[in-house]
């Protein structure tokens, strides 16, 4: 199994990069896990109080059972993934069942700030890009999936998102094996990842 984790900033184009290495390999090859899963649950936390946590700082991830998700389908063994819902902050009843691949992408904005992940991992990528470009995507993400208005997207980026980057995501860039600059739209690079990851898979299996 290889093992590949991807962190970026929000907004990098980390999904596109996935996405593209899904579709150059046979199908089933690629099993994902986005650390978006394993937010911690708020469930206990008042509603009103929810929309105040930090979801850009390590502490908000559940990384121990990230890990053990990780370690398990290494040992060749099915998870039942968690699922989480933006809309109200809390972690939902439904998991996702997820078994093991050939390759396994844990994909998330904070991926390489963990010591005890980065060792599980073969190739560590970081998907580099502008932060107005980043900042333009997180908006239209924003609107449309998770129901805030700009104002709000641009206060939470000055406020979090942009504080948050500085201290914890872009310092974290220095452990990666390969740096994606301008995100989803760099075919050479993400040619060249989808090459390796092939590479290494026939040398796996011969």
């Amino acid at each position: 199994m290889l093992v590949i984790g991807i962190a970026g900033g929000t907004g990098s184009g980390k999904t596109t990069v996935v996405n593209k290495i899904i579709r150059s390999l046979p199908e089933g090859e690629v099993a994902v896990l986005p650390q978006d899963s394993y937010y911690k649950d708020s469930s206990h936390i008042p509603p009103e109080e929810r929309c105040k946590i930090n979801f850009d700082e390590p502490a908000s991830i559940e990384w121990t059972l990230l890990r053990k998700h990780l370690d398990e389908l290494k040992n060749g063994r099915s998870i039942e993934m968690p699922t989480y819902s933006y809309l109200t902050c809390t972690r939902q009843a439904e998991t996702i069942r997820i078994n093991p691949r050939d390759v396994v992408i844990v994909e998330g904005i904070l991926v390489l700030t963990q010591p005890e992940l980065r060792d599980a991992m073969d190739v560590k990528v970081f998907v580099d890009a502008d932060d107005d470009e980043r900042l333009i995507r997180v908006i239209a993400r924003d609107c449309i999936e998770r129901g805030r208005t700009p104002q709000m997207v641009i206060d939470r980026y000055k406020d979090v998102l942009k504080p948050m980057h500085e201290q914890y995501i872009a310092p974290s860039k220095r452990y990666a094996d390969l740096i994606v600059p301008q995100g989803g739209n760099n075919t050479v690079a993400i040619n060249l990842l989808t090459d390796y990851i092939e590479a290494r898979l026939r040398k796996a299996k011969h």
